[in-house]
């Protein structure tokens, strides 16, 4: 018979931000609710306005569930540990914790990613854009998007239930992260760290390496209009998808370079809060205050929320 694991454990302990004022909870619930908010504003906005059914605002769309779901997946667990000054989470709850944080994470690096193939077309190549970037090609790269995300949390996750773990249980973080996780196991974590390494390269450098391409390529084409008002149009296309790669990638990065570069947990906290929390709350904000058509839409969609309400009251009397 094979050796039985006998160090199975049930439940961690999440450290970070357990011991955190009531304050702390009013903080984070306004955050999440801002976010959440904003985002289904920007869903709603492209779903009731047939000017919005393009293949940008597809894919922002997309990318707008993507945040939904990412910070659905981390900031409910710990506003209920801040409320019940708990730490706990269950081993099955770790498990889809990092399953669903790989695969919205993933989902929105590869839309960002899709997003900037989409700005490269429509300024590079402008006269085939609707032949390029047509409805099935539209629909093939979210259903290819969707099928990277899902396979690589599937390769973190299941490499994760393999392993055995020693007595101390205690997460320095505020969310089940993975590197963090591994490090409290008794097992061989070779294979999942080639998983992880694979996973970043695929769906981490390549996606930027990508993107820093499409980038150069349209500002090459930008900078060869003569007209001040055709450059000036060109980047605003274009300013707040690469204002948000640079946000996502920037803070995204900083939780691993700070966390290497210093042991602090609190320092890790804060970068991961940057990346976890404001990036998604911050993308609404972005794309609707820099994009007319959106904001024509989201006042419209506002604007008829009372009317609506009316509606149902006076019909109720």
């Amino acid at each position: 018979m094979e050796p039985r694991n006998d160090t199975q454990i049930s439940e961690f302990f999440l450290l970070g931000f357990s011991d955190a004022p009531p304050l702390f909870f009013g903080l984070f619930l306004s955050l999440y609710l801002v976010t959440f908010a904003g985002n289904l504003a920007i869903i709603l906005a492209i779903i009731s306005d047939p000017h919005l059914h393009t293949p940008m605002y597809f894919f922002l769309s997309n990318l707008s569930f993507a945040d939904i779901g990412f910070t659905s997946t981390t900031i409910p667990k710990m506003l209920w540990n801040i409320q019940t000054q708990s730490k706990v989470i269950t081993y099955e709850g770790c498990i889809i914790q990092i399953f669903f944080f790989f695969v919205f994470g993933c989902l929105d690096i590869l839309i960002l990613s899709v997003m900037a193939y989409d700005r490269f077309v429509a300024i590079c190549h402008p006269l085939h854009y609707m032949v390029i970037i047509n409805p099935w090609v539209c629909g093939m790269l979210t259903l290819g998007s969707w099928c990277l995300s899902v396979t690589s949390s599937l390769l973190e996750t299941l490499t994760v239930l393999r392993l055995s773990f020693c007595m101390n249980m205690k997460i320095p973080h505020f969310f089940c992260d993975l590197l963090e996780v591994l490090k409290l196991t008794c097992s061989d974590t070779l294979i999942n760290n080639i998983v992880v390494y694979f996973v970043a390269i695929v769906l981490g450098v390549f996606p930027l390496f990508w993107i820093f391409f499409s980038y150069s390529q349209i500002f090459s084409s930008v900078l060869r209009i003569s007209s001040a008002r055709g450059k000036y149009k060109a980047f605003s296309t274009c300013g707040s998808h690469l204002f948000v790669v640079s946000l996502f990638y920037s803070t995204g990065l900083g939780v691993y370079l700070s966390s290497a570069v210093t042991s602090s947990s609190r320092t890790t906290l804060v970068a991961s809060v940057m990346y976890t929390v404001v990036t998604p709350m911050l993308n609404p904000f972005i794309y609707s205050l820099r994009n007319r058509d959106m904001k024509g839409t989201l006042g419209r969609l506002l604007s008829r929320a009372p009317s609506l309400n009316d509606g149902i009251v006076v019909g109720l009397s």
